[in-house]
């Protein structure tokens, strides 16, 4: 990996942005050079949440990307939204929880990640954003699971400790298919 860009999309309250700032955390405790540009509707819970991450080997000129080689997409909108920004050969990781429209691009792999069904399953469907980051940390590479863990443990370790277990389960709960 030279350079990963990635766009996190769908709506407030989602935790979009948490994982956003979780790959980039994960990324810098990799030596990596990373960016990450958040934007949010005014409504916050249940606008629009979306951020850009570019993760690099390398120094990172502009936090922009026009062009993306991983979009996550937790609802439709977003989706239908972002899906032609990946650039050919790119990963679509999308909620199939909510997202039950197939994406219109044959030129992309996509994953169906049913994100709230399994959070769900464990006790929580509020997880279901750990529940992606494992999916896109175990589809792309672009930062170790150890280091998504750490990660985890830290967000969480410090004023939520009781939930790490159960987040770390959420984060381990997808399997690639």
């Amino acid at each position: 990996m030279s350079t990963s860009k990635m766009f996190f999309a769908g709506s407030g309250g989602q935790g979009v942005l948490l994982m956003g700032q979780m790959v980039c955390s994960a990324a810098i405790m990799e030596d990596k050079a990373v960016t990450f540009f958040p934007s949010y509707g005014p409504e916050m819970r249940g606008g629009t949440a979306n951020c850009t991450v570019i993760v690099s080997d390398k120094p990172i000129s502009s936090p922009l990307i026009f062009e993306a080689d991983v979009v996550v997409s937790m609802t439709l909108p977003s989706m239908l939204k972002f899906e032609p920004m990946l650039k050919p050969g790119g990963i679509l990781l999308l909620n199939s929880s909510l997202i039950r429209q197939a994406p219109k691009r044959s030129d992309i792999t996509v994953y169906e990640v049913p994100t709230m069904d399994l959070a769900q399953e464990l006790g929580d469907s509020r997880a279901a954003n750990i529940v992606m980051l494992g999916a896109f940390v175990r589809t792309t590479g672009i930062v170790t699971p150890e280091n998504a863990e750490k990660v985890i443990r830290e967000i969480f370790g410090a004023k939520k400790a009781e939930l790490i277990d159960f987040e770390l389960k959420a984060f381990n709960c997808w399997e690639k298919r």
